[in-house]
């Protein structure tokens, strides 16, 4: 037999991998899941008897158009159908984005660290990653950011607020930043975790989009919305950039079920604004008692706290996970941990200040 094996890209080496949250333990003591930032709230009302209704007929394939979603969409936020493109998640539009816009040779700025999907989907489009770090406060350094645009830029990533840290970027500095960027390249504000967000001036990244043909805005279903488990997103962008996400879109990649429930979701908002209410409440008690403890911890817009911890931060994983709280470590740097259910997050902030104690 051949001891030779199918050729692959040579880019595909050293792709890192995507580490999900850890799920809670199943067996033994109850375990509280604070590491995908995930909603706690069952679906909104009405959403789970339409998707149920929906199972009915997936022996058929979605409606590959995504119709009635976009519809929704388009009214929700006053903007063309032909502005609009669907896909798996934002994460999911995000990898579409790279597809469209570079290759072998090109380069795709964001800050470091941010969503970890970002060097993971770069380096599989072929293109070249540039990391430029965060300031001492956690939040991106856009002059720097600016700096770093070259003739071979091609894309650059702002998330706002940014994961895992939860620090947002404001207007004038997002609009100053947005005015020194080439024409050519494309800016995307991922804003997965907008409807988090209680700071005023931090801006809309559609209202931004509106007269800046290279501005494009990722949102998802997955967080506020409470639809991680169907994977559902979408992008609101320019015409030629729309357009190139529909081109690259998986076939039938969004399903029936999923557009469904977002459709069912966007409808039943009110309930969901009150849902997004308790829980920046809940936040804001998370944060000052973790202030309380004498941790330093970033201002957040999203539902989720950043503790830095560096070389201490397994230790801490490991200690909320016994306590009964599973978070989300990034080794050598720091813990994200999801704003959950008071009871987890009570969990969690014992585990915080034994943890303290000990330092």
């Amino acid at each position: 037999m051949s001891e030779k094996t199918p050729k692959l890209r040579a880019e595909l080496a050293g792709v890192p991998a995507y580490v999900p949250g850890k799920p809670a333990a199943k067996d033994g003591p109850l375990t509280y899941k604070l590491s995908s930032n995930e909603n706690p709230y069952p679906p909104l009302p009405g959403v789970l008897e339409t998707t149920v209704a929906a199972a009915g007929s997936f022996n058929r394939y979605p409606d590959m158009a995504c119709t009635g979603l976009m519809a929704e969409l388009a009214d929700r936020f006053g903007v063309p159908l032909s502005h609009l493109a669907t896909g798996t998640g934002s994460v999911g539009v995000a990898q579409q984005l790279l597809q469209a816009t570079s290759g072998p040779g090109d380069e795709v700025i964001y800050a470091w660290r941010s969503f970890e999907a970002y060097p993971i989907i770069t380096q599989i489009s072929g293109a070249r990653s540039v990391q430029v770090p965060l300031t001492p406060g956690e939040v991106h350094d856009l002059d720097a950011m600016a700096a770093a645009i070259t003739d071979r830029t091609r894309l650059i990533f702002v998330c706002n607020p940014n994961n895992p840290t939860g620090t947002v970027v404001r207007r004038a500095e997002l609009e100053r930043f947005l005015d020194r960027v080439p024409d050519d390249v494309l800016v995307v504000l991922d804003e997965a975790y907008r409807e988090f967000i209680r700071d005023r001036e931090v801006p809309d990244g559609i209202e931004l989009y509106r007269d800046r043909p290279n501005v494009c805005v990722l949102r998802t279903f997955s967080k506020a919305y409470g639809l991680a488990g169907l994977r559902v997103g979408f992008a609101v962008a320019h015409e030629p950039v729309a357009a190139a996400l529909r081109k690259t879109a998986v076939p039938f990649g969004v399903s029936q079920l999923a557009q469904d429930a977002a459709v069912a979701s966007l409808r039943a908002e009110d309930e969901l604004l009150g849902r997004v209410g308790s829980l920046v409440v809940e936040r804001g008690r998370v944060v000052e008692s973790l202030i309380g403890q004498g941790w330093t911890v970033p201002e957040t817009q999203a539902n989720f706290v950043w503790l830095r911890l560096g070389e201490r931060t397994m230790d801490f994983a490991a200690a909320c996970e016994r306590a009964g709280a599973v978070v989300r470590p990034f080794a050598g740097e720091g813990v994200r941990v999801t704003v959950g259910e008071t009871e987890a997050n009570d969990i969690f902030l014992t585990a915080a200040a034994a943890f303290r104690k000990e330092l």
